[in-house]
């Protein structure tokens, strides 16, 4: 049994010996086929490590997904995550950012790529020349050590000169995304590609806006027509440049860490030996699963993040806009704590999201830093204590300069993986970035195609206000005829409140209309929809061009400019000397509303003011009635735009309007204004109207009989309480 035993030890062995001959014959080839299936796995790990993300949460996909990724029944937005949707997002801006390959922007990244090559090229190079200069110590060769440092100081001026051009190319990448991106935004956000049907306006649809009405000392506020947007604002100004840096940034953070491990870890195989790489990358893998299985989901704390920073910012801003109304009130406590809830909720997030950035940032340094770099050691050990197929001696010198390139491309390729776990991290938060930047720029192009999304009020559940919010009605913009009719259009606010099931109503061009009724019963809802601001929900609609129509409200719209931009906007003083009118001109507009002596006053009309804060209420007006005379449209909206001027300052500008062919859609409810209309639109506030003809003296000779009714009617319960007195006696 013992020889049986030896012999067939020995024939296993001489099996092993002719198998390892074979090896070493064809190892070179192995090498490069395990060389090969590295950078292969490399890539494809990457590659499905970004992509094979599941779209939504396993409790949200439960659910029916609609095609934009929100969940039918819920009204919480989507979880943002980098996963399909995140891809889709990302796909259709970069196809805004990067609009083709012979862009600028495409030959910045291929600048930008020729570079990382260049610098992970350098970066070899410089690992090999490390360990020539400690083997240059050890062997005690001076000269060798000199002109190995000569050629360190050298190679100093490439590696310095590429770092910094790479961080000069990314911030100019991120400046040219931001470019593109705000001038798509501003285009649509401002732009008026049709300014009578639902395109256009954007802004408008989009953002809050408060119309002030002083008629008894009341405020009506009105919603936008689309509230998924809560602050444009800084969505534009704020989310599109942390977007634009993030995307320019994760370029370089995510192809030169792949770039790099690829090189570093060739020549390490190089010196060390492809079956030693193969496996420390298993090692890496798992350690790798394991803290991709613990990484939160950054970017969802990255969209959050901004959406709480702009409530923050919005509450300031309107702390701003309304500061005089909270001063008369003294609600600067109600204000104060208004404000410290939104900052409360953002240092709640912010402390959380800090407390999972500390934790896992521990245990990602323990396992990329201190785990890995024991694996590392072990690999670049190899050489010192095993010999190498094909290696012959080598001497002290010869082992150290191995092991310290070695070490020193291990330390880089370790590094370099790091930061392709972390850039996962990067990833997650342009994925947020992306969320943000694709809601802004879907409910946009929603906006524009006459979609809205709103939270309505409970009254437009009703059957009936439903079926008219359902419906949809017909503009019919006249180039040849000036008059405005309504043919059963109902008036419905933006939150789906039905103020009138059904309008009709016709004018003439020169018959000035008054509007009256009590408040929040749709006066001024009509201008809007004859500006095309408001969609029309039902019926026919005939009206000239919105270009004919022009708004004056309680509180007009003063520009950043100079004096003469006040009375000319929105032209520029080159369309207005196209027009042929000079300043004299304007000054002669001015001196209709009495209001010459404020060019001499402010310094010209070249003067640059803040001028909301620096004239008066009844200036502002007097300014807005500069301006309509100016352009002299066909129609002048006046919503109580003569409440701060004298009375006979206004018949003096009704009178100038009249004479230069500008019909008065007028709201006011002050009795002085009568004799200057021809028609009149009464609403009753339960939902009816009345549209007749104005009999000035008349209505005026009922108002007075009317008011001295009331005065005596007062007088009864006093009478009463007298003829009491008196019959006790």
């Amino acid at each position: 049994m013992a020889v049986l035993s030896t012999l067939r030890s020995q024939e296993l062995k001489k099996q092993l010996d002719q198998l390892m001959k074979l090896y070493i014959a064809r190892r070179p080839l192995i090498q490069r086929l395990l060389n090969i299936s590295f950078v292969l796995y490399v890539l494809g790990t990457t590659y499905n490590g970004f992509t094979s993300r599941p779209a939504n949460s396993s409790s949200s996909s439960k659910k029916k997904q609609k095609s934009d990724g929100k969940e039918e029944g819920s009204s919480k937005p989507p979880r943002v995550a980098v996963d399909a949707l995140f891809y889709k997002r990302l796909r259709h801006i970069l196809s805004i950012v990067i609009p083709g390959i012979k862009s600028k922007e495409a030959l910045m990244i291929i600048m930008h790529s020729t570079l990382l090559v260049l610098r992970t090229a350098i970066s070899v190079y410089v690992a090999a020349l490390d360990g020539k200069i400690v083997a240059s110590l050890v062997r005690a060769r001076p000269k060798e050590f000199f002109f190995n440092i000569l050629r360190w100081l050298l190679v100093a001026l490439p590696a310095t000169w590429t770092n910094s051009y790479l961080s000069y190319i990314q911030n100019k990448l991120a400046i040219a995304y931001r470019t593109r991106l705000t001038n798509l935004v501003m285009k649509e956000y401002l732009g008026e590609k049709n300014e009578f049907g639902p395109q256009g306006k954007v802004y408008y649809k989009l953002c809050m806006f408060l119309i002030s009405l002083r008629v008894l000392r009341v405020t009506e506020y009105l919603a936008n027509l689309d509230d998924r947007i809560k602050n444009p604002d800084q969505m534009i100004t704020h989310d599109i440049q942390r977007f634009s840096g993030s995307l320019a940034a994760i370029y370089s953070n995510l192809a030169k860490p792949v770039l790099d491990v690829i090189l570093y870890n060739y020549q390490l195989s190089q010196n060390v030996g492809a079956e030693g790489l193969i496996g420390l990358t298993i090692l890496v893998q798992l350690s790798a699963a394991l803290l991709r299985s613990l990484t939160p989901p950054f970017g969802s704390y990255t969209a959050l993040s901004a959406q709480l920073a702009g409530a923050l910012r919005h509450s300031h801003s309107r702390l701003a806009e309304f500061a005089e109304e909270i001063a008369f009130m003294r609600g600067e406590g109600a204000e104060k704590m208004l404000v410290e809830r939104e900052y409360a909720t953002v240092v709640l997030h912010e402390r959380k999201v800090l407390r999972r950035r500390w934790w896992f940032g521990t245990v990602e340094e323990g396992i990329v830093k201190w785990l890995w770099g024991s694996f590392g050691l072990l690999l670049c050990a190899i050489p010192v204590f095993f010999k190498l197929p094909g290696d012959t001696g080598i001497d002290l010198g010869g082992r150290t300069e191995g092991f310290v390139t070695n070490r020193r491309l291990l330390l880089s390729s370790s590094d370099a993986f790091g930061r392709v776990m972390y850039s996962y991290k990067d990833l997650s938060e342009l994925a947020g970035y992306t969320a943000r930047v694709s809601a802004l720029l879907e409910t946009m192009e929603d906006i524009k195609k006459g979609k809205f999304e709103k939270a309505l009020v409970s009254s437009a559940s009703i059957e009936e206000n439903a079926k008219i919010l359902k419906g949809r009605g017909e503009v019919l913009i006249s180039e040849n005829s000036d008059d405005i009719e309504f043919e059963n259009v109902p008036i419905v606010t933006p939150n789906g409140d039905v103020l009138l099931r059904s309008l009709s109503f016709k004018i003439k061009h020169g018959q000035h209309l008054l509007i009256v009724g009590p408040n929040g019963c749709g006066k001024s809802s009509l201008f809007r929809i004859l500006g095309g601001l408001w969609p029309v929900y039902g019926g026919t609609v005939r009206k000239p061009p919105a270009s004919s129509f022009i708004l004056i409200p309680q509180r007009p719209y003063l520009t950043l400019g100079t004096l003469r931009d006040q009375v000319i906007y929105p032209h520029s003083q080159r369309e207005m000397a196209a027009r042929g009118i000079t300043d004299g001109d304007l000054l002669v507009i001015l001196r209709v509303v009495q209001m010459d002596n404020v060019v001499e006053r402010e310094g010209g009309w070249d003067a640059v003011r803040e001028w909301r804060d620096a004239l008066s209420g009844g200036d502002k007006q007097k300014i807005a009635w500069a301006r309509l005379f100016y352009h002299n449209p066909k129609y002048a909206i006046l919503d109580e735009a003569t409440s701060l001027v004298p009375a006979e300052m206004e018949g003096r500008m009704m009178e100038h309007a009249t004479e230069l062919g500008i019909t008065l859609l007028t709201v006011s409810h002050r009795p002085s204004l009568w004799k200057y209309h021809a028609m009149i639109l009464h609403y009753d506030g339960q939902g009816g109207y009345v549209f007749t003809k104005l009999d000035a003296e008349k209505r005026l000779a009922l108002q007075t009989e009317k008011q001295a009714l009331e005065t005596k009617l007062s007088e009864v319960p006093r009478m009463r309480a007298r003829i009491a007195e008196l019959k006790a006696f």
